[in-house]
Order: C-alpha cells, then structure tokens, then sequence
C-alpha cells in the first residue's frame, strides 16, 4: 500500500510537472494567443525559454533597422482603411499595443504628448492594436488619444511580425524616417528620454 502511495503521489507530481510545461509555453511563448501578457514580463521571467524567445525576437527586429518600412492597409478604429502610406514624408513612430497590456497602457499617454509636441515638426505617431475594435476606440477616446489607431487581429499579428516582431512582445514600436527606412526599433515600454533624443535626431536630420 505504501509503495503503491508512493507511485501515485510521483505520477501525479509528473502529471503536473507536464501540465505546468505546457502552459508556461502557451502563455509565456505565445502571448498573443494567449491575450493575458505583455511584452515585459515575458521579457522579464528569467527563464531560459522566455530570454531565447526574447533574444530571437530581438535578433529580428534589429534585422528590419535599415530597410524601407513593410507596406500594410489596416482598418481604423473610426471605420477608415489606413494604408502605409498615408504617413509617407512625416517621421513615423508605429506602436503596437493593446488594452490587456499594462506597460501598453501605461507609455500611451507619454506618446500622445510627443505627438501634439513635435507634430508640427513633421512627427507622427499610429497606434496598432491587436484588440477588439469597440474596446481600443473606449480606451483611446478616454486618454484623448489624438493620434490614429488603426486595429485588427491577425492581419495585425502579421504586420507586426514584418516589421520585426516575431515572438510576440508587447508593447513593441518602430521608429521610422520621412523616406520610409526603419531606423530604430524597441521591445517592451518605451523611455521618454531615450525616445525623444532620436525624435530629435531624425527631425534634425531630416530638416
């Protein structure tokens, strides 16, 4: 009896080591899919699986740093289709977001005051949320947000991963210049400073 205790308390630890496996892979791994994290905290686990899935992603969205700006044609949260080049000739910050995302949410309304500051310099922020359309356009209108934001699923899922983003991080932006070349791109919240300072650059470059 004791031995056969002893057999079904391991099977059992097994049974949840495994389960436990699994949905550390969907949810860490997939955080789209899963539609519950964001792009720091798969960033921030620790955890060998987590930090390759980070690198990887990483890896590839500095490989799109260089190179003219992958074309998209996305609904807007006001009914409008909204193509890639509507934003040809300003400086564009493309931020990918979402709702359920709370460093999203959080560096949203630090984007919405560089937009109204440097938009009469030629400045440019689109929001791209992966997202319900009624619940992007509620929170939006409750910031004020001023700037575009363009919404969708997996059309959006796939844009993101032209533009760089192959591991699904959120929230995860794309700087690009008035030509169209993608000159900077950046994995989870963004930085007021850090973000200003090459606003700044492309201004004075472009000018």
């Amino acid at each position: 009896m004791k031995a056969q205790r002893v057999i079904l308390i391991f099977s059992l630890a097994m049974l949840a080591s495994f389960a436990g496996a699994f949905a550390y892979r969907y949810v860490y791994l997939q955080p789209w899919e899963a539609g519950a994290l964001n792009g720091a905290e798969v960033m921030s686990t620790g955890t060998a699986s987590a930090t390759a899935s980070g690198m990887a992603s990483a890896t590839a969205s500095e490989s799109v740093v260089g190179s003219p700006r992958p074309d998209f044609r996305l609904g807007s949260s006001t009914g409008e289709q909204v193509s890639a080049e509507s934003f040809d000739g300003s400086i564009t910050l493309v931020n990918f977001w979402a709702t359920w995302c709370k460093p999203c949410r959080e560096e949203m309304p630090m984007l919405l005051g560089l937009h109204k500051a440097y938009a009469p310099s030629g400045f440019q922020v689109v929001g791209v949320a992966i997202d319900d359309v009624q619940q992007a356009r509620d929170f939006a209108a409750g910031l004020g947000v001023e700037y575009p934001i363009l919404v969708g699923s997996t059309d959006v899922m796939a844009m993101a991963r032209s533009y760089g983003n192959l591991s699904g991080v959120l929230p995860y932006s794309v700087l690009i210049d008035r030509a169209g070349i993608v000159r900077w791109t950046h994995l989870g919240e963004l930085k007021e400073k850090e973000l200003t300072r090459r606003i700044e650059e492309l201004l004075a470059t472009d000018s």
